[in-house]
């Protein structure tokens, strides 16, 4: 299997989902949902950085992602207080300082499918992910300052 994944005819070291790759995505699975995906959204922190593009938006304090297969709002970004589980946008380390949405499971959410399939800064090499796919600060923002609206993430 690709460790690296390319854009603009370059390669770039990448980290997926500690589950491997799968065609039956779950959520809790930890795997990284193979196909074709949009690149639907950007979010940054607007504390440690400025916008790689003008249609990025910022993350705000209580900024969270809902991941309970019974909310009514899974798989869409939510805000504190919130009663359903979920995980927070703005985390103390930098791994979602930028965040690339994709399409994965939305616009039309099925319950249980799968949310939260970002393109974020990993850990450090070779560190899986929770299923979405990790790339290095540096490549993160050089492959979000030339993303267009027709830009998608293959995963095979």
């Amino acid at each position: 299997m690709p460790t690296h994944l390319r854009f603009m005819n370059r390669r770039f070291p990448r980290t997926i989902g500690q589950g491997g790759i799968t065609s039956t995505k779950r959520e809790g699975d930890g795997a990284t949902p193979r196909g074709v995906h949009q690149i639907v959204g950007m979010l940054y922190r607007p504390d440690r950085m400025t916008p790689s593009t003008s249609w990025a938006k910022p993350m705000r304090p209580g900024d969270l992602w809902s991941d309970d297969v019974s909310d009514p709002a899974y798989n869409t970004l939510v805000r504190f207080p919130h009663a359903f589980r979920h995980e927070a946008m703005r985390r103390a380390d930098p791994m979602y300082d930028l965040v690339l949405l994709t399409d994965w499971n939305w616009p039309e959410v099925t319950p249980g499918k799968g949310s939260a399939i970002f393109i974020h800064q990993w850990r450090r090499p070779g560190w899986p992910t929770a299923g979405c796919i990790g790339l290095r600060r540096d490549h993160l923002h050089w492959i979000a300052s030339r993303l267009t609206s027709q830009s998608r993430l293959v995963i095979g």
